[in-house]
């Protein structure tokens, strides 16, 4: 197992048996073991006396730096999983047993994450569980929030353009105070958003989204979609932002018949909308670089990292500095 993130807690089968007595009062632990993947939570599964099996998601300590996006991260997927449960019980995610700011337990989802599925010695047809992914989160953005951005006091704004702009501005922030090198100035970041706020405003309802649908987040068992995990950073915005990690480092435009879309329906991807794919991939990549630092991850221990997602940014920027289109909706569930 790799060396944990500065924001992941080190834990023993102990402090497991104790966060569920106190979670789940008159259970107990059988056997528990450490899950690995993520880069922020700590994450444990445990099987339980009466055959339960859970996953305890644990929060960083009080004195870790943080991203300003990842405040209150913790309990932030708990308020999803439940939105979901309440509003959307048909959607495959975890049902919440408990939920508080420094610890969330769930029910453990059957399956292995498609990641590591993929990296084995016998991968599966990806197809048909990319394309179950489209049709669930088309169901996630059905449901919709009171204002663009993140929930709970956290940064929003009453417009889509303006909760971006404060999102890219978090980042920019985040950079500064980290050392972080990007490959544009800020202020060229900040411009380019702010040329293209008509575009973004042209997205009126502020979709429930998942934002994390990387292939680590897929649970996968013979050959099928068994359900998807941490949304831990949902927020309410452009059902499009949900586009990018669905087709990581890659341009999904490119791939008209990626099963993703296909699964997803009713996509129209006009010019205004392959320039708001554009501008959540730079969002994306802008943020992967932002975090390195935060997670101890150096240039000179994975130069491979910085140097891809600085050739994706700039290529980003690039697409970005061209005429803006006229705006259009693209893809809107639910209206």
């Amino acid at each position: 197992m790799s060396e944990p993130s500065p924001t992941q807690r080190l834990l023993d089968a102990t402090d497991i048996e104790r966060s569920v007595a106190t979670a789940l009062p008159g259970r107990r632990v059988v056997a528990s073991a450490p899950l690995s993947g993520g880069g922020f939570a700590t994450v444990w599964s445990a099987r339980l006396d009466d055959g339960a099996e859970v996953v305890l998601k644990v929060a960083p300590r009080d004195d870790v730096r943080l991203l300003r996006y990842e405040r209150d991260l913790i309990a932030a997927e708990g308020r999803y999983l439940r939105r979901l449960a309440a509003e959307a019980p048909e959607v495959r995610v975890p049902r919440v047993l408990h939920a508080s700011p420094d610890l969330l337990v769930t029910e453990r989802l059957p399956g292995r994450n498609l990641f590591e599925v993929q990296s084995g010695p016998a991968p599966v047809d990806d197809a048909p569980v990319r394309a179950a992914f489209g049709a669930e989160l088309a169901r996630v953005h059905r449901l919709t929030g009171d204002r663009f951005g993140y929930d709970a006091g956290r940064t929003s704004a009453p417009t889509w353009s303006a909760a971006f702009l404060a999102m890219i501005d978090d980042l920019l922030d985040d950079a500064a105070e980290w050392q972080v090198e990007t490959p544009a100035p800020a202020e060229r970041i900040r411009d380019l958003i702010i040329r293209h706020a008509g575009l973004l405003d042209s997205v009126r309802r502020p979709a429930l989204l998942h934002f994390d649908g990387w292939d680590g987040n897929l649970l996968v068992a013979d050959g099928r979609l068994t359900g998807f995990v941490d949304g831990e950073r949902f927020l309410y915005g452009d059902p499009l932002l949900d586009f990018t990690s669905a087709a990581l480092f890659r341009r999904i435009e490119d791939e008209p018949g990626h099963p993703f879309l296909q699964g997803y329906g009713g996509v129209r991807l006009d010019a205004p909308a392959l320039r708001r794919l554009s501008l959540y991939r730079l969002h994306l990549y802008l943020l992967m670089t932002v975090e390195m630092p935060s997670r101890r991850i150096t240039r000179e221990a994975q130069p491979g990292r910085y140097e891809r997602l600085a050739e994706l940014l700039d290529e980003e920027l690039t697409e970005l500095a061209r005429p803006v289109p006229v705006a259009g909706t693209g893809v809107d569930p639910g209206s």
